[in-house]
């Protein structure tokens, strides 16, 4: 599809192309269109449709019934599947209707689990990765027949793989929030509830029940004195305004809960004429500094604390891993919809990769899995493995080049795939004295600062974002083990200074994906895949650190499902960072990474410190106030 803008919840669908593909991996039917926005169509000089080419087109309401019946019964692929799924649920809810789409994979989440080895994960480089012509890109049609022939090419070689696919059920996924004009964040810092002084810029309002006054002009009235209108009532409410106190309302339970003022109409807008200043939120931030160059040296390894500074840590960059060959074909099941099609047999071209890649690499670019043993035992090992150079595997990919078998890893479930890889297995002992001969004869790969294979991190290293493209959307993601059956949800605070939120909405979970402003976001990408997004220009500068969590429900620990992985990639989608975190057996929650300001630079950090208490406890910790 190709759209007015980035934010589902106010931008529209300009164009809609669906593939439709058969369980043989047959292409069947086609089916596009333009659509009237009924809005400016936004960038014309990327997607090409004016607003006289769309005039007269069908709207959304009047295509969704034939969309409906296209998508019905089958899996939705796209290439940022989670983007299109947000723009058509958006509209639907719009037209009054809902889409039956009950299950989506992502085409670049696909491409990024079989570890392609291209320099960023674009529908057109992964098209040109298999020489699929790619003539005109952003068409929504044009863009749906090359996710058709690459699709199938991925699917082979996930078949070769043995690796579980990134399907998405729709209970797992973020739904959009109600369309609205999106909302500054207030511009002064919250003083606290309502006192004898009366209103102070910066105060959060909230407001309940019938009003003499129209509401949008109540709520227009507090912004534009500079106060926060608030859309529920908690601990960080300043004032409650209602004229029925006993209304029984859910704000005015709350507000009797936490001790909130409570005021009437008359007695607000006598106080809205004469709010006094408050402290600005923002400052102006400081100018970014050259982040200093990487060199390759040891990374020591330092438990984090919440608000300690660990000095910065470099490490050694690996090279582009090898090309993943694919010597059959697999036939999968799916249709595509958006910029999407369905399998047929594929192969990678031989000129791009092949061999062994074990044999070919020195221990810098290896990516090591361990299987088994005591969770301390393997974890120790791949901490190791990251101090090293190396990059700790939590699954089987194309780019795994050793597997170390502990105590009961022989019978872990991947190990005949791994024998038919022929890939090397040892045992540790004998994999430690191969990693003691190779750091001895300093092999290590040269250090770059673009390309190739991610960085690796080890837990408590710190590096510099740099400072070409600190200043754009960061992506910080995290997997786990694919067999895993729990469910495990991303979280970010935004915090200030004192490591607190500001405000209930600088907290981005499940249930609320994106703040505000969009300065953060949670996309879910399949069933071990979520990533939170982070535009750093629009954080406002009250926000000195974002901490990335992860949470498990049902009383499980992460003990129950192993390390998780953690990339940082660039705004162009190149993974950069790489870490691989282990907690210990009974944390049910984990902070993963923090991005922070340090000395006119954003910093990123490996955290990996568990908690035993569960997602709402951990809210609270950071000044949320979350309910259970």
């Amino acid at each position: 599809m190709e759209t007015s803008g980035l934010a589902a919840d106010r931008d529209r669908i300009l164009s809609i192309a669906v593939v439709q593909v058969g369980t043989d991996g047959s292409v069947g039917e086609r089916w596009t269109t333009l659509l009237d926005p009924g809005c400016d169509p936004g960038p014309v000089h990327i997607h090409g449709l004016t607003r006289e080419l769309l005039a007269g087109s069908p709207t959304f309401a009047d295509v969704v019934d034939e969309l409906a019946s296209r998508l019905a019964g089958r899996v939705m692929v796209a290439h940022n599947a989670s983007f299109d799924w947000r723009f058509l649920t958006a509209e639907a809810a719009r037209a009054g209707r809902e889409l039956p789409i009950e299950r989506r994979m992502c085409s670049c989440v696909l491409a990024r689990r079989l570890d392609l080895p291209v320099p960023d994960f674009r529908l057109a480089t992964i098209a040109d990765f298999w020489a699929v012509p790619f003539e005109r890109q952003h068409d929504a049609l044009a863009d749906a027949l090359v996710v058709a022939e690459v699709l199938p090419r991925m699917l082979a070689l996930a078949g070769e793989q043995d690796l579980e696919l990134p399907i998405t059920a729709g209970d797992r996924t973020p739904a959009p929030r109600p369309t609205s004009a999106p909302r500054a964040r207030c511009a002064f810092v919250n003083p606290g509830p309502l006192a004898d002084a009366g209103l102070i810029q910066g105060m959060r309002i909230a407001f309940t029940g019938e009003t003499d006054t129209p509401r949008d002009r109540l709520e227009q009235l507090a912004i534009d004195a500079g106060l926060a209108v608030a859309t529920s009532v908690s601990r960080r409410t300043s004032v409650l305004v209602t004229n029925h106190v006993g209304s029984g309302s859910g704000k005015a339970k709350a507000a009797l809960a936490h001790g909130v003022p409570v005021i009437d109409e008359a007695t607000f807008l006598r106080l809205a004429a004469n709010v006094a200043a408050g402290s600005p939120r923002d400052l102006p931030a400081p100018a970014l500094v050259r982040a200093p160059a990487l060199v390759p040296t040891p990374a020591p390894v330092a438990a984090p604390t919440p608000t300690g500074e660990p000095a910065p840590v470099t490490q050694p960059v690996s090279a582009a891993p090898a090309a993943p060959t694919a010597t059959s074909a697999t036939s999968a099941t799916s249709a595509a919809s958006a910029t999407s099609a369905g399998p047929t047999a594929g192969h990678v071209p031989a000129a791009r990769g092949g061999g062994g890649p074990a044999a070919r690499r020195p221990f810098a670019v290896r990516r090591v899995l361990v299987l088994g043993g005591p969770h301390a035992e393997a974890a120790a090992l791949r901490e190791r493995v990251i101090t090293a150079g190396g990059l700790a595997a939590v699954n089987l990919t194309a780019s795994v080049t050793d597997v170390v078998c502990l105590p009961g890893g022989e019978t872990d479930r991947r190990m005949a795939r791994i024998h038919t890889l022929g890939l090397p297995v040892t045992t540790a002992d004998t994999f430690l004295r191969l990693l003691d001969d190779l750091l001895a004869t300093g092999r290590r790969a040269p250090v770059q600062l673009g390309g190739g294979a991610p960085k690796p991190l080890a837990r408590g290293a710190v590096v510099d974002l740099p400072v070409a493209t600190a200043g754009a959307r960061w992506t910080v993601a995290a997997t786990w083990a694919w067999d895993s059956t729990a469910e495990i949800d991303l979280v970010a605070f935004l915090v200030g200074v004192n490591e607190l939120v500001g405000d209930d909405d600088d907290f981005v979970f499940f249930n609320q994906p994106h703040t505000d402003d969009g300065a953060a976001s949670l996309s879910v990408d399949g069933p071990s895949e979520q990533a939170i997004t982070l535009d750093l220009m629009t954080l406002p500068s009250s926000v000195h650190r974002v901490v990335v969590a992860a949470a498990l429900g049902d009383g499980r620990t992460f003990g129950d499902i192993g390390p998780v992985n953690v990339a940082a990639r660039t705004p162009d989608g190149q993974p950069w960072l790489h870490a691989t975190l282990d907690a210990a057996t009974t944390e049910r929650t984990m902070v993963l990474a923090e991005v922070y300001r340090r000395n006119g630079m954003w910093r990123f950090r490996a955290v990996g410190q568990g908690h035993n208490h569960g997602l709402v406890d951990l809210a609270r910790g950071y000044g949320v106030d979350a309910t259970d």
